[in-house]
């Protein structure tokens, strides 16, 4: 009774989060430009029964994972075809209890970008066909999450490299270098796991991720690795495979950022990075260390360059390529408490990352501006918006009691916990731990650009009509800022034991530490603050002009946090760095790109078009072919 239920309950999430979204999709893109509501409703409703679902289907399945499982979807195809024996392996099912929250937190983060986008429609042109392609994107996603089988996930992880493309609709020749540039670094990326994929099935005979468990002590499992991982890398928008993001995120649309780079792609890479890590390979040492300094490396170089943005949609995008750091910093270290805070990360990262994109969108879709010197004041015309920013901003930043404070504070606990090994990586315990807090810190200086550039500061007169967007718009954003203060304040008390201990099993930490407490006693510290300031302001209170030193008081005088930070960019210590990122050194497709440049002048010069020498090299090219065919 028990195996049935699970086979129903299986076959429904199948069909709402797989099957339905991706024939849906299909059959909008044949409905008109005209029916946008209709598509608006539609999307709705497809992503709400894919959310109940996944709910569903998370909150009752108890297997751990169903390998060779094939769902009564497929029962009434195999009276029409013959399905072969041989095909039973590419339709193993992987539900788990990571998979399973994953798959929830793809259809719930659908749900919200559709309802945001239907009142989006009178604010900003959406990628054209954005409903068929948000629905195709969480079809896709889901049957990759599902999938057991490595060459099965391979194609829908394929997929959404399509789909990303096509939701930054390219238009114009910034977007379409940016779409370029994606297509490109993800199709790569892709191509590289495929070798992966295909040297484990050399290896390993078999492409299932249940049943491997592969040792990275030689070479060929080694390259295996990194070409899988380079994939997840590259998804997540971790350092040096990041520098599509923020091209990407400043010119598409908020729906199409807070969607792919914000959510989706961080819970895919980062969820593919831990299969791998830990159910897939044994991890060495080596690889280990290598992960933790790319973790390093993503945190601080990705908030340096964020910090000197004017476009506030880019250096949103160099945050979300910033906290990725932290997911591979906690994946990395490979305790259960570092697991558990760089998956708890993720989950948090997707919602305040997501948050903040919406409302960038926004303060677009009101002011038609992206450029922080051009905005300042917003806080009275926008106060939904400024007050759902201003927490996912001290979120982001790892400010308790928020839920960017509780998953940073385990992967500081995680990587101190690291210092007690003897390894190389466990020795440099105190670099990680340094460079995720100055990470946090530099962040917070960012975030403080951010909301002061937008929100605070005089309101200059062409903005002097802004008013705040319509429900549909802000009331996705609000929900997920009461998620950042509910998942922050019951962290330990609820959120962790039921989300993240079924996927690592029990959690130790090696402080005091609860979140509900925390919360506590910073609400106190905060009315015990308003008390004492209603009594001291109470009574009479003499009022006196500022001292100013004799200078002219100049009432229009404003603050411009932007000019501040160039003090950043042109400092001693950091102008070397700067200097680089402008050269684009560590942008790695400028580099292939010049590269291929270069191989290509090369060749090119040697065709002068004198037929004599294109003879000489015709013939040393079957030469080389000659001899290369005999070795």
């Amino acid at each position: 009774m028990e195996d049935n239920l699970t086979s129903i309950t299986l076959g429904h999430a199948l069909l709402f989060t797989v099957i339905i979204p991706a024939i849906a999709g299909l059959v909008l893109f044949a409905l008109p430009k005209k029916s946008n509501r209709i598509k608006d409703i539609l999307t709705i409703a497809i992503t709400v029964l894919s959310c109940f679902a996944a709910f569903k289907l998370y909150a009752s399945v108890q297997q751990a994972v169903l390998v060779g499982y094939c769902s009564i979807i497929l029962q009434p195809f195999k009276a029409w075809f013959q399905i072969p024996a041989e095909c039973a392996q590419y339709l193993t099912l992987n539900v788990d209890a990571m998979a399973r929250l994953i798959i929830l937190l793809v259809a719930g983060f659908s749900l919200l970008i559709s309802i945001y986008a239907t009142g989006y429609h009178h604010a900003e042109k959406k990628p054209k066909h954005f409903h068929s392609l948000l629905l195709l994107t969480l079809a896709a996603s889901s049957a990759a999450i599902f999938a057991d089988n490595l060459m099965v996930l391979i194609v829908f992880w394929g997929f959404l490299g399509f789909t990303l493309y096509a939701m930054l609709s390219p238009d114009d020749e910034q977007s379409s270098a940016a779409a370029k540039k994606t297509l490109i670094l993800i199709g790569a990326s892709d191509g590289l796991m495929i070798l992966g994929i295909a040297i484990i099935g050399k290896i390993a005979g078999t492409f299932s991720m249940a049943l491997l468990d592969l040792s990275t002590t030689n070479a060929l499992t080694v390259i295996a690795f990194l070409c899988l991982a380079i994939g997840a890398f590259t998804k997540a928008g971790a350092f040096p495979f990041h520098t599509w993001i923020p091209d990407y995120t400043q010119t598409a649309t908020a729906p199409a950022s807070a969607y792919l780079p914000a959510a989706l792609d961080k819970l895919l890479g980062i969820y593919f990075l831990t299969r791998i890590c830990h159910d897939v390979f044994q991890i060495s040492g080596g690889i280990r260390l290598t992960i933790l300094c790319l973790g390093a490396l993503t945190i601080i170089i990705a908030v340096m360059m964020a910090l000197i943005q004017h476009n506030y949609k880019r250096l949103l995008g160099y945050h979300a390529v910033s906290q990725v750091g932290y997911m591979i910093t906690g994946i990395g270290l490979g305790s259960v408490l570092g697991i558990a805070g760089g998956l708890f990360h993720m989950i948090n990262n997707a919602v305040y990352k997501s948050g903040l994109f919406l409302a960038a969108g926004c303060v677009k879709s009101a002011t038609g501006k992206d450029d922080l010197e051009e905005l300042g004041g917003l806080s009275k015309a926008m106060p939904v918006t400024f007050i759902c920013s201003l927490i996912f901003a001290l979120s982001i930043s790892g400010v308790p009691p928020l839920n960017g404070f509780a998953s940073k504070w385990m992967i500081y606990q995680g990587i101190i916990d690291l210092g007690k090994g003897t390894g190389p990586e466990n020795h440099l315990w105190m670099v990680w731990l340094a460079m995720a807090v100055i990470g946090s810190a530099l962040t917070l200086a960012s975030f403080v650009k951010f909301i002061s550039g937008i929100f605070l500061g005089r309101q200059k007169p062409a903005l002097g009509t802004i008013q705040e967007v319509n429900p549909l718009m802000w009331a996705p954003m609000l929900l997920l800022a009461l998620i950042c203060i509910g998942f922050g304040t019951f962290a330990t008390n609820w959120v962790i034991p039921s989300m993240l201990e079924p996927i690592t099993g029990n959690i130790h930490y090696s402080g005091l530490w609860n979140s509900s407490l925390i919360t506590l006693l910073i609400g106190i510290s905060l009315l015990l603050g308003i008390l004492f300031y209603v009594i001291a302001t109470s009574g009479k209170l003499r009022v006196a002009e500022s001292f100013i030193g004799g200078e002219t008081n100049r009432d229009e005088t404003g603050f411009e946090p932007v000019s501040f930070y160039e003090t950043i960019r042109n400092s001693l210590l950091f102008k070397p760095f700067y200097a680089w990122a402008e050269k684009k050194y560590f942008d790695v497709y400028e580099l292939s790109k010049k590269l291929v440049l270069d191989v290509s002048d090369l060749f090119s010069k040697a065709h002068t078009g004198i037929l004599s020498n294109l003879a000489f090299w015709v013939l040393a090219g079957l030469i080389f072919m000659f001899l290369f065919l005999l070795l």
